[in-house]
């Protein structure tokens, strides 16, 4: 059991005997009553959404789940494949049921993956990354005023807009729950 008020993104929750993984999570304190988590959870196992109301203290069931960090090794058509960097198991995640994960995966970096009753729920994507500029129009100095910026494609496929001076083969740091250029990264 999981209080309401300590569920983050990320975490998996049992409603109606699935697990759901919640994808948002707001805290509300009206001026007067209880506060509450508004939680938005996504279906492990048929995608369907439900969003729930729950006063912060009130505690709900928590799917046991097991965390695993990985290798990210390739992909093919339909799964990405990933090792396990203790056991060197192989596992493999359905490209259909996270798609959004694509643009951020890079070959032999590792991620941690969720695993509930033996199968991957959730690959864990860290909070900033390091991307490769792969495709970069050159700009000329006094083009624009400041703070202009400028569509770039990392190689992974994310288009990620940044400052006029990043050039194509430096290193950037991305956020990726906004896709926002952090700075660049001198190696």
């Amino acid at each position: 059991m999981i209080r309401a008020g300590d569920i983050v993104k990320g975490s998996c929750l049992l409603q109606k005997g699935q697990p759901f993984l919640v994808v948002e999570r707001e805290f509300h304190n009206p001026g007067k009553g209880t506060a509450v988590a508004r939680i938005k959870m996504k279906s492990i196992k048929d995608g369907s959404v439900l969003s729930l109301t729950i006063p912060t203290q009130q505690e709900v069931e928590d799917a046991q789940v097991d965390i695993h960090s990985c290798q990210y090794q390739y992909a093919d058509q339909d799964h990405y494949h990933f090792m396990d960097n203790q056991t060197y198991d192989q596992h493999e995640v359905s490209i259909s049921e996270n798609p959004d994960k694509k643009l951020y995966l890079k070959e032999g970096d590792t991620y941690d993956l969720t695993i509930w009753e033996g199968k991957v729920i959730d690959i864990k994507i860290p909070y900033k990354v390091v991307f490769t500029v792969a495709e970069s129009e050159n700009y000329v100095k006094g083009d624009t005023v400041s703070g202009a910026t400028k569509p770039i494609v990392t190689e992974t496929g994310l288009t990620v807009r940044v400052p006029l001076f990043i050039k194509q083969d430096e290193k950037i740091l991305v956020n990726t729950e906004t896709n926002e250029y952090v700075e660049r990264v001198n190696e």
